[in-house]
C-alpha cells in the first residue's frame, strides 16, 4: 500500500497502543499526529469503550473519533493463545509500547515490561494510571477528577466558605497524555544514543500535583503558617488577579507587578491609585482586595461596554482576556487561524470542530489529515504486512472469534 502522507518527525516509528479513554489516547494521537504509525489494539467484542460515548451517530462516536484519530485499527481477544501471540510477534517489530489498564492488567495478560523486554529489549514501554504503579493507591480504580481531588487542586478552587469546584474538563487526563508523550520522545532520544529502551510510569496524580505553582513552596517555607486554599474569584497571593465582573460578562485581569497595575490604573483615568498606599504594593493590595475588586468593578460597570473597557486595557497593555463559553471560543479568529480549532472529516459523521495539535514544527508545518478506525478496520492490513500472515490464516482467525471487525 503506498503512503502518500506528508511526513513528519516520527515517521518510522512503530507504536503499539493498548489505551482507551482519554489520557492514553491522546498520547498516542499525539505521537500519529507527529506521524508515528500507532496500530490501536482494542479487545473483543467491544473495542474501547470511548466507542459508545456521545455524540453518536449511526453508531460512531466522536468522542472516540477526537482522540483516536491516525490510528491502524486491530481488534483481537487477547485472552487467547492465537491473540496473544499476535501481540507478542507485532511487539517484536514495535518501538513503543503504552497502555492505561489498571496496575497489574497488562501483567495478567502476560504483556508486562519483563516479558515485553525479552520480546523486544529496545521497546520504550509507557504505562499510564491514575495513581501509578506503585504507592499505597497504586491499585485504587481512579479518574481524572480523584487525581485532581488527592493532589490538592480542587481544594484550591470556590469561594473561601463554600464547597470546593472541579473543572468539567479532562485537563488531568489530557496533560499525563501529554507529559506520557514528551517522556517517550525522550526515551527514544536515549535509545538513540545508547541502544537501550526503558519502562515509563506515568501518572495522572503525579503530573496534577506539578500544577501548584506556588502553594507547596510557601506552605513548607512558612512551615504551615501559611496555607494556600481557595479564594474565591481571585488569586490567593497575586493581586490583582482574578475575575471581575462587567457589564455583560466577566473579564480576567491579571495586573500584578507594578508596572501593570501602573497600566490598569492609567486605562481607568486613576493614575494616582497606583501610589495610593491601599494599593501601592502586592502585599497591601492583598490586604485591601476588597477594596480594590470594588474599584475596578464600579469602573468596568461605568463604561459604555464590555469592548471599550478592553480596549482602554489594551492600549496599557494590562493583561486580560473575556471568558469565553464554548461555542464562542470554537468560533475566535485566533484559535481558528491557528488551528487550535480544527475541522475535520469522518466518513461517518461528517465535518466537526476538535482540537487542533497543539505542537508545531518548523519542518513540518502542513497538519496531517487523519482518520479514526472503524473497530478492527485494519486486521487484515496489520496481520499480512505486518506479520506476513497468509489470507486463509486471516479469515481463520475471524472464524475463531480471535479477531473481529465492527461497522464504527
Amino acid at each position: 500500500m503506498t503512503d502518500n502522507r506528508p511526513r513528519h518527525v516520527l515517521d518510522g516509528y512503530k507504536v503499539l497502543d493498548f489505551t482507551q479513554i482519554v489520557a492514553g489516547p491522546t498520547c498516542t494521537l499525539m505521537l500519529a499526529e507527529m506521524g508515528a504509525d500507532v496500530i490501536k489494539v482494542e479487545m473483543t467484542p467491544t473495542g474501547d469503550p470511548s466507542r459508545g460515548a456521545q455524540v453518536l451517530i449511526n453508531g460512531r462516536s466522536g468522542y472516540f473519533v477526537q482522540h483516536n484519530r491516525g490510528k491502524k485499527g486491530l481488534c483481537v481477544d487477547l485472552k487467547t493463545p492465537e491473540g496473544l501471540a499476535i501481540i507478542k510477534e507485532l511487539i517484536r517489530q514495535t518501538d513503543v509500547l503504552v497502555e492505561n489498564f489498571a496496575p497489574g492488567v497488562i501483567g495478567r495478560l502476560g504483556l508486562d515490561y519483563d516479558s515485553v523486554k525479552m520480546l523486544n529489549p529496545k521497546v520504550v514501554m509507557c504505562s499510564i494510571s491514575a495513581f501509578g504503579q506503585t504507592g499505597p493507591l497504586a491499585n485504587e480504580p481512579g479518574f481524572d477528577y480523584l487525581g485532581a481531588a488527592y493532589a490538592g487542586i480542587v481544594s484550591m478552587g470556590g469561594e473561601p466558605e463554600g464547597a470546593p469546584y472541579v473543572i468539567m474538563t479532562a485537563i488531568g487526563d489530557v496533560s499525563t497524555g501529554a507529559h506520557a508523550m514528551g517522556a517517550i520522545c525522550a526515551a527514544l532520544l536515549y535509545r538513540e544514543r545508547t541502544g537501550r529502551g526503558q519502562y515509563l510510569d506515568l501518572s495522572l496524580l503525579d503530573t496534577y500535583f506539578h500544577y501548584h505553582e506556588a502553594g507547596v513552596e510557601t506552605l513548607s517555607l512558612s512551615k504551615g503558617a501559611i496555607k494556600p486554599t481557595r479564594s474565591g474569584l481571585h488569586s490567593w497571593y497575586a493581586v490583582p488577579a482574578g475575575l471581575f465582573k462587567a457589564r455583560d460578562r466577566y473579564i480576567i485581569i491579571i495586573a500584578p507587578l507594578e508596572h501593570q497595575f501602573a497600566g490598569l490604573c492609567g486605562a481607568m483615568n486613576r493614575p494616582e491609585l497606583a501610589d495610593d498606599p491601599r494599593f501601592k504594593t502586592n502585599a497591601d493590595r492583598l490586604t485591601n482586595l476588597t477594596q480594590l475588586v470594588a474599584t475596578v468593578e464600579g469602573w468596568l460597570d461605568s463604561m459604555p461596554s464590555d469592548d471599550v473597557s478592553m480596549a482602554a486595557m489594551k492600549e496599557y497593555r494590562v493583561p486580560h482576556a473575556p471568558v469565553l463559553s464554548l461555542e464562542e471560543a470554537v468560533k475566535h479568529p485566533h484559535l481558528r487561524e491557528r488551528g487550535t480549532v480544527r475541522t475535520v472529516h469522518d466518513r461517518i459523521l461528517g465535518d466537526f470542530d476538535v482540537p487542533g495539535f497543539a505542537l508545531r514544527f518548523s519542518e513540518f508545518p502542513q497538519r496531517l489529515e487523519l482518520d479514526a478506525p472503524l473497530l478492527g478496520e485494519h486486521n487484515e492490513e496489520v496481520l499480512t504486512n505486518y506479520l506476513g500472515y497468509a489470507s486463509a490464516r486471516v479469515n481463520a482467525l475471524y472464524e475463531k472469534g480471535v479477531i473481529r471487525k465492527g461497522l464504527a
